[in-house]
């Protein structure tokens, strides 16, 4: 078993469709260890994240969401995303205001 502290998600503007952003490996699994969302613009931007396992789809049925508001330059951390595990092939998926906010993630790969 090797771990990997990666970069999960570069630095980028988030798009505003439901989009994803990361995908564990197909044979391993990753843990998230810090989620950021900078609102770069002068009004509030929304952001909503979704963890699914392989295959998944956004509802509620099978989706952990944390949703915000983020104020104008301001940085939310998702303390409440932190320390969640993606089984091989989960994915981190996103949807809000578009080139308001500029995310990142980062974490450990386990392989």
């Amino acid at each position: 078993m090797a771990i990997s502290v990666k970069t999960l998600i570069s630095s980028k503007q988030m798009e505003a469709a439901q989009t994803t952003q990361y995908a564990a490996p197909s044979e391993g699994k990753s843990i998230i260890d810090k989620f950021t969302a900078t609102n770069t613009t002068g009004t509030v931007a929304t952001i909503t994240v979704n963890l699914l396992p392989s295959g998944g789809t956004v509802g509620a049925e099978n989706t952990i969401v944390s949703s915000h508001s983020i104020p104008a330059g301001e940085t939310y951390t998702f303390p409440e995303l932190v320390g969640h595990a993606l089984e091989a092939g989960g994915f981190i998926s996103t949807t809000g205001t578009a080139t308001a906010l500029t995310i990142r993630a980062s974490g450990r790969e386990i392989t």
